[in-house]
């Protein structure tokens, strides 16, 4: 069966991989760079850009990552979902991401959407909201604004792409992991994979490839292994540190 792997995407270095295991953590080959991504306001309160935090190094081949929300050792697993009830394993969506995306249309622009994916970073609704700036976009500074608020949404929920010639905008990301801080809404955020790392299911099948994928990292999403937007829900804290990187100095 061929590779599933979105367009705009570039596969990373065959080293790099996340398995997920059975109610078990995210096992982590290859020693992607790790750290922390707060989401920062702009001054109008809206999510406007992500500033790295603690870098946490991946010292182990596989390192396990927790994805029950209870470790005391996070981001790494020391166990505790062997010992405690967490959320069941509820999706193995195979589709790609773009076959079940909404379809918009702007003058210069197409956006897609696909709302299960949604990792509620809020991106999409700084300075006018991206679907109306989509319509808008035979004006140059609306047709910027929903490029970068597509391509800021951490999840890939939503792609812009050029009427004209097809091509997909994608941000250039080198395989990397971020975990995702949210201060303003008091929880810490999912597991973000970025630059086309590979993701395996409990089932062995690999997920389509993707430059931006959002895991839950709380335990509570419904749309397992993916985020939902449900650390917001309950307020998830991972307990590391936020005072030096939570908001900007200006």
């Amino acid at each position: 069966m061929a590779r599933k792997i979105q367009p705009g995407t570039h596969l990373a270095p065959e080293q790099f991989k996340v398995r997920i295991t059975p109610r078990g953590p995210y096992l982590v080959y290859g020693r992607p760079p790790l750290a922390q991504q707060f989401i920062i306001l702009n001054n109008d309160g809206d999510s406007w850009s992500f500033r790295q935090g603690e870098v946490y190094p991946l010292t182990a081949n596989p390192t396990a990552l927790c994805r029950c929300g209870r470790s005391r050792a996070n981001p790494y697993c020391d166990g505790t979902h062997t010992k405690i009830e967490w959320g069941e394993e509820k999706s193995e969506q195979r589709a790609p991401l773009l076959a079940e995306a909404e379809r918009y249309e702007g003058p210069t622009l197409v956006l897609s959407d696909n709302e299960h994916y949604c990792a509620f970073g809020r991106f999409c609704d700084a300075v006018g909201r991206v679907w109306h700036n989509v319509e808008r976009s035979d004006d140059q500074t609306s047709r910027d604004l929903a490029i970068r608020q597509a391509s800021l949404c951490p999840s890939g929920r939503l792609s812009v792409w050029d009427r004209l010639s097809g091509r997909p905008f994608e941000p250039h990301y080198e395989p990397s992991l971020g975990l995702i801080e949210d201060p303003s809404m008091m929880a810490s955020g999912g597991l973000w994979v970025r630059g086309g790392i590979p993701i395996v299911g409990v089932d062995g099948e690999e997920y389509e490839v993707r430059n931006r994928v959002v895991l839950c990292r709380c335990g509570e999403s419904a749309n397992k292994p993916f985020c939902d937007g449900a650390h917001v829900a309950v307020h998830y804290d991972d307990n590391l540190p936020i005072d030096a990187y939570a908001y900007d100095e200006d």
